[in-house]
């Protein structure tokens, strides 16, 4: 996702081409590599130094066809083009082209690099005094010099609940004062040494503050700047420089020839977005794109093709559905007993194997296979298939088919609800009318609604009305997920349902504050068993990426951190 936490397309594999401007947050890193506690001043790899390990273990060619369009795909189009109103990921690859943070990633590791406006950085001794020395080269693409006033107007306002930032939360909890020491040298001081300081500020998008400063924060979502009505006024400092988007069809980047870091092989990038599944893997098999996410059943009619290749790996994303915990929207989920039947009236084995055909991994907890704390033999409940089990839960709770209609019923009311998920996926369908059906055995009377992906956060996350959606997420690579399940997080993070446990939020501070990854993967394994066990989502499976790609593209290495577009050429 870029995403520092994102959410994405239902499970689908998500192979948007992300920069390593994308790449999601990491642990602040000094020249060994070892996140850096208080009582050490440490100092990051700077740029050339990072990015001559790049080319030593990736060993990229040089273009011998430099140009030519790279055409990304999509099944939604994206919600905007003001960075600080992104979260999701199309959105985020696509802003994440034209705007810039102050520090990236490394595509082989996801962990945190010098390759953004940051040329490097030292952490103080106190462990808290982050000081990044800026690119004196960058430019804004109009013209206009990056100073360090542009990254002090960038963090006061994300601080701001006004923006509308759902990294908001996270922000303003870890850091407490940033300045602009001069031109090149922004200060940036957290409120205690963390081990998760730096991955807050990979939201931290960097905007003109000369085009923003006078538009009030609550305008922004409409500003001509984030619709795109007016070009003059999407100004990023990336290797990308906006065209044009035409909503519900194509955006289209231009190559920032006077980019200050390497300048793109490509003369443009185009995301085109697809109103189902079965278009966008015509459009790849046609050449009309050169990446496309694939579902399991697309692989078969895919194999054997000398101009497509097929790449698969596993991914730091999970397919869950949420469900409203808001009393005040509905009562059905207070009792945790119900949230519990459901799960176990589902045989993820069979959607799994007979609808996702392998390329997946039922979930035990919530953290993914790429995990550092991925333990499936250390989770406390196993939800197996067992309708016997769930329809036991449901009579503990009180619901029961009191009137011989075939659907459970408490107090006068019917377990009947919308069942919300993202259009446009025909493995999607699949998986949603087995959940329906396998709830109906149990008396649970779901109605599928499929809505377009900016209808679905709307309806989750804006005007929280729904009763159960469909999501995938992708996580960032500390893999503590406070950001979803922390009871501040309702409504400046992801946490759509409006959960709240205190214990379970005081392991996720214990585990920002451990440096040591054993102990703190310890903490994550006792906070993903108490998500386990209430059940506030419900994870189905961890999902494997399937990724076509045209065989002219060069320089695009398959891996769940992303891509660096400026290294990808295309083969004449």
């Amino acid at each position: 996702m870029r995403g520092p936490r994102s959410r994405s397309l239902g499970w689908l594999a998500t192979v948007l081409v992300v920069a390593t401007t994308l790449i999601a947050p990491w642990p602040a890193l000094a020249q060994d590599a070892t996140p850096a506690a208080a009582g050490e001043a440490t100092v990051s790899l700077t740029r050339e130094e990072f990015q001559a390990q790049i080319q030593e273990d990736l060993q990229y060619s040089e273009a011998a066809t430099p140009g030519g369009a790279f055409i990304d795909s999509a099944l939604a189009d994206i919600q905007t083009l003001q960075p600080f109103l992104a979260e999701e990921i199309t959105t985020s690859t696509v802003v994440g082209l034209i705007y810039e943070t102050l520090v990236g990633g490394d595509p082989r590791t996801g962990q945190i690099a010098p390759n953004q406006l940051a040329d490097y950085w030292e952490v103080g001794a106190d462990g808290r005094t982050y000081t990044f020395y800026l690119n004196q080269d960058a430019k804004w693409h109009d013209g206009t010099d990056f100073t360090a006033e542009d990254v002090v107007f960038s963090a006061d306002a994300l601080a701001s609940p006004d923006a509308g930032s759902v990294y908001t939360g996270s922000f303003v909890d870890t850091f407490e004062s940033w300045r602009a020491i001069d031109d090149d040298t922004f200060e940036l001081v957290a409120k205690e040494p963390t081990y998760t300081a730096l991955f807050e500020i990979l939201s931290l998008y960097i905007i003109p503050k000369h085009l923003w400063e006078n538009v009030p924060l609550s305008e922004w979502r409409t500003d001509p700047g984030a619709t795109g009505a007016d070009p003059s006024r999407v100004i990023g400092t990336g290797p990308f420089r906006f065209r044009e988007w035409i909503q519900g069809d194509s955006v289209t980047l231009d190559r920032n020839d006077d980019y200050y870091a390497k300048v793109p092989y490509l003369d443009s990038y185009v995301l085109r977005v697809w109103p189902q599944q079965t278009a966008l893997v015509n459009a790849l098999i046609n050449g009309e794109v050169d990446v496309a996410s694939l579902e399991a059943a697309d692989v078969a009619a895919l194999e054997g093709n000398p101009d497509i290749v097929i790449a698969e790996y596993p991914t730091r994303s999970f397919a869950y559905y949420e469900f409203n915990l808001d009393p005040e929207v509905t009562t059905k989920w207070q009792d945790e007993r119900v949230r519990q039947a459901l799960l176990y009236a589902l045989d993820r084995e069979s959607i799994v194997n007979d609808i996702l055909l392998g390329y997946a991994e039922v979930a035990q907890g919530t953290q993914p296979v790429v995990s550092y704390a991925y333990a499936p033999d250390q989770i406390e409940t196993n939800y197996g298939y067992d309708p016997e089990r769930a329809t036991a839960l449901l009579e503990e709770a009180g619901w029961t088919d009191t009137d011989g209609d075939g659907i459970i019923d408490k107090d006068g009311e019917a377990m009947s609800f919308e069942f919300l998920y993202p259009q446009g996926s025909a493995e999607t369908d699949q998986i949603v009318a087995y959940i329906q059906d396998a709830w109906s055995q149990i008396g649970v009377d779901a109605t599928p609604r499929a809505l377009e992906f900016p209808a679905l956060i709307e309806a989750t996350t804006t005007n929280p009305t729904f009763d159960i959606a469909l999501y995938g997420f992708l996580w960032d690579a500390s893999f503590i997920q406070d950001i979803m399940f922390g009871c501040a997080q309702y409504q400046v993070g992801f946490n759509d349902m409006k959960y709240c446990n205190e214990e379970l939020d005081a392991i996720n501070a214990e585990a920002k504050l451990t440096f040591d990854e054993d102990a703190r993967r310890e903490l994550l394994i006792q906070a993903s068993n108490i998500v386990n066990e209430e059940q506030p989502i419900a994870v189905l499976h961890f999902s494997d990426a399937l990724v076509g790609v045209n065989a002219a593209i060069q320089n695009y290495i398959p891996s769940t951190w992303g891509q660096d577009l400026t290294q990808i050429w295309i083969q004449q």
